[in-house]
């Protein structure tokens, strides 16, 4: 019989933290300011050349996008480090009321809030994924489903209405979106219920079927939990993500967006 545990959120060991994109990320800005002011001091002391602030932010994105390419970072951290810095001075030159800035601040604080460390942005599911995962339920069983990361609880509730005699539970940690769900679910009369928390503080062997819309970086770490703590006989599925190493049960093409759900039985 495979020996459950119930897991706790670790800690990172020291150092890792420059191991996290966003720390990376930062690092090559403020690299790339110091690299583009000594080349505009270069320029001024060899040439004669002042160069223009639109220029030189345009540079400190293209020396930023470099070095993020250079160490392996996504692709759309490029693209972020590129445009940061000239946006943001687009911006400040349209003098917006600083309140806009503050509220549009907390909206993104609210509904990111710890990608930073988990690196799982706020990730959306539609519809047809959700009738996909109906699919391939357990039928005429009663379950336990959760689904980690629930963001505003459409899977969650639509499975809750589609199965009534089974259980249907969503956890996320973002503030923002689990309060939309869990108004939702109560305005609603919805049967789902939802949970503010870190699923790594979860038992997974409370339930029948775990499902995740994460991201790359977590995959690893949620199959080694899985392993620890899923009953046997129990569904693990992942939309988009795979896990590296892994042959999937299922693979099924929920759209025409060619986006797969995977699915493993423990």
């Amino acid at each position: 019989m495979k020996k459950v545990g119930r897991s706790g959120a670790k800690s990172a060991p020291p150092g890792t933290v420059f191991q996290i994109p966003a720390v990376q990320a930062l690092l090559f800005q403020i690299s790339s300011f110091f690299i583009v002011l000594l080349l505009a001091y270069s320029l001024a002391a060899v040439f004669g050349w002042s160069m223009n602030v639109l220029v030189a932010a345009c540079l400190q994105g293209v020396v930023a996008a470099g070095l993020s390419w250079w160490r392996g970072l996504a692709p759309w951290w490029l693209l972020i480090q590129l445009l940061f810095l000239p946006v943001l001075l687009l911006t400040l030159s349209l003098q917006w009321s600083p309140f806009i800035f503050l509220a549009a601040f907390l909206v993104l604080l609210f509904l990111y809030w710890s990608t930073f460390r988990t690196q799982v942005p706020y990730y959306p599911s539609r519809l047809s994924t959700w009738q996909a995962v109906e699919g391939v339920l357990p039928p005429e069983q009663k379950i336990s489903f959760i689904d980690i990361g629930s963001g505003l609880g459409g899977l969650v509730m639509s499975l809750a209405r589609r199965r009534p005699e089974s259980r249907f539970v969503g956890i996320e940690i973002a503030p923002l979106p689990w309060l939309i769900s869990s108004l939702r679910a109560r305005f609603g009369a919805s049967g789902a219920r939802f949970e503010r928390g870190d699923y790594g503080r979860l038992n997974f062997a409370d339930y029948d079927v775990v499902f995740a819309y994460l991201s790359p970086a977590a995959m690893p770490n949620l199959w080694r939990k899985a392993k620890a703590e899923m009953r046997s006989g129990t569904l693990l599925l992942s939309y988009e993500f795979i896990i590296p190493g892994t042959t999937p049960d299922i693979v099924l093409s929920p759209d025409a967006s060619g986006v797969q759900l995977y699915g493993w039985r423990i």
